[in-house]
């Protein structure tokens, strides 16, 4: 189009990136964003790879003195050079500075405190050793590839490694720090990974409440472990939601816990009676909010962990996650009968996909129900006993 000044105030977006094209100066170009955000930049090549490098807000630069900016750069692209990556290197952005900058500036504000220390231990043990010195703008999509089969042992880190590092490197298109359109984590595939899911049979949880009930007897584990071990038992909470459990959340009247956030924000926690009575036995700590009182003045129980993998081992059940603890719960609520909208709803599962690895559980009851009604149905066909009469009326 035509770039004039009023003709770039006029444009909008539809709902994605609007990228429109100067006629009168190839390689100079205005995106708008879906939000009404506008800016400048430049499109050019640098030997088969394109490139874009943002000049700034169309709200800052005229748009003479953009178009002018931006014929510089071309000129400097025409010339051999490569903008992008000067820009870059002046500024001498490594990966790691990215992390810390990613850190700081979103994780620390926009994530969970338990997916923060997840992305740093990510950075920490494998993002950092293998990309951290390498400039921003030369990474490429190699060295993701490698990194990514470095890891092939453990695919679920090597896929959480990757999602991370699409976030890091979009945001650093975003905040100027890399051309735009250049994410060098696009087209590598995630290696398929298996669903941990393990239940607790009816025999292995009596062998865990045997252990259990001999472990409060002989005081051999904290107190506090054994208790967040029955909560997580009857309520099919996370770990954090228990740890992080306080007195002023729960409400003993409609057997509920309120939970002013959680892995999906606000949620409230239905407490059965045997949840209830593990609550009740509970001491209060002066000047503790948490239900798990941990050592320290004021501080929650944190390690339960431990004390649960030496439990398992006595209990023979030395595959099971204290995660698994939760999947128990929703598989008993499936065995007898309960629909998956209710599951969800007992889980505090925001989407409906989450409760749906249950299906199979859920649909048990339904298949001993139609066995039932078939082997009836059959026996009264055959005029058995036990069969119910159907009296086929014609009109």
């Amino acid at each position: 189009m035509k770039f004039t000044q009023r003709s770039i105030e006029a444009l909008t977006s539809d709902g994605k990136d609007l990228l429109m094209w100067d006629d009168t100066t190839p390689g100079f170009g205005v995106r708008v964003k879906p939000s009404g955000h506008k800016s400048y930049l430049v499109q050019y090549r640098k030997g088969a790879t394109s490139r874009r490098i943002t000049i700034g807000p169309c709200s800052t630069y005229k748009l003479e003195e953009a178009r002018r900016r931006g014929r510089k750069l071309l000129v400097e692209a025409k010339d051999g050079l490569d903008p992008a990556a000067a820009r870059s290197k002046a500024h001498g952005l490594t990966v790691g500075d990215l992390a810390d900058r990613f850190i700081t500036v979103h994780a620390k504000t926009k994530k969970k405190p338990s997916s923060r220390v997840a992305d740093e231990r990510n950075l920490r043990l494998h993002i950092r050793p293998a990309l951290g010195r390498k400039l921003v703008t030369e990474v490429a999509r190699a060295d993701i590839q490698k990194l990514h089969h470095d890891m092939r042992e453990t695919p679920g880190a090597a896929n959480r490694c990757l999602a991370l590092l699409s976030t890091m490197f979009n945001l650093a298109e975003k905040w100027g720090l890399r051309t735009d359109a250049t994410n060098p984590v696009r087209h590598v595939e995630r290696y398929p990974e298996k669903k941990m899911e393990r239940f607790l049979s009816a025999e292995e949880l009596a062998r865990l409440g045997v252990v259990l009930a001999e472990t409060e007897r002989t005081s051999s584990e904290s107190p506090m472990a054994v208790a967040a071990i029955r909560l997580l038992i009857f309520t099919g909470a996370r770990k954090g939601e228990i740890l992080g459990l306080r007195w002023d959340e729960i409400n003993t009247e409609d057997a509920t816990a309120r939970l002013a956030d959680s892995k999906t924000g606000a949620k409230t926690l239905f407490l059965s009676a045997p949840a209830l009575e593990v609550i009740s036995n509970l001491p209060r700590v002066e000047g503790n909010p948490y239900v798990m009182a941990g050592k320290k003045p004021g501080a929650q129980f944190v390690n339960v962990d431990t004390p649960w993998f030496r439990i398992r081992a006595r209990a023979g059940l030395d595959d099971v996650r204290i995660h698994d603890l939760r999947h128990s719960f929703a598989s008993m609520a499936a065995a007898d009968g309960l629909s998956l909208p209710t599951i969800g709803a007992l889980l505090g599962h925001t989407q409906a996909a989450t409760t749906q690895r249950y299906a199979h559980l859920a649909a048990d009851p339904l298949k001993q129900a139609s066995d039932l009604i078939g082997r009836r149905m059959a026996a009264a066909m055959r005029g058995e006993a036990g069969g119910h009469v159907i009296a086929l009326e014609r009109k």
